[in-house]
């Protein structure tokens, strides 16, 4: 029964549509195959609300023409935050356009920003969510920064409907 406790502790779930009667020299090699199962193929896992959210912001940058949109996953190397969206815009004008028009447009989605950062100087305009943190930068700041290059653990996450370059 241990291998069955190890199981539910790990998450394993079996739902029988018909009630089956096991006798108790059955229920343990059947117990100890689920277990291993389970250990060697992990359940997939749906995608979080807070990515999708992420890879929106993203795709909000895209429309006003952000430059060098990157989605970086913090969920393994940082508490602070589970991603980091990055972009950059072409001058300051531009820096506040966009993360107008992400705040904007999320707000009407119903995802209010927790804290934002830098808004009126348009230089780095943070934008916090709590469980992903969009940055807008003025190129000058973004290089200097250096941002992917400070949090070089995080994987990038491919944003489909942004081209590359972008």
């Amino acid at each position: 029964m241990r291998d069955v406790d190890s199981a539910a502790a790990s998450g394993l779930c079996i739902t029988l549509e018909q009630p089956v009667a096991f006798d108790r020299d059955h229920v343990t090699p059947l117990a100890t195959i689920l277990v291993q199962h389970s250990m060697s193929q992990p359940l997939p896992q749906p995608e979080s609300d807070s990515l999708t959210t992420a890879r929106r912001a993203a795709l909000l940058c895209a429309d006003l023409k952000a430059n060098d949109i990157v989605v970086l996953d913090l969920a393994r190397v940082s508490d602070a935050t589970d991603y980091f969206v990055i972009a950059s815009g072409s001058s300051d004008t531009h820096v506040r356009a966009i993360a107008e028009h992400v705040l904007e447009e999320l707000r009407k989605e119903g995802v209010r920003a927790h804290h934002v950062e830098g808004l009126p100087q348009g230089r780095w305009v943070l934008l916090d969510y709590i469980d992903f943190v969009v940055h807008v930068f003025h190129p000058t700041l973004r290089s200097f920064y250096q941002l992917e290059r400070l949090w070089g653990d995080a994987a990038t996450i491919p944003i489909e409907g942004l081209r590359a370059g972008m």
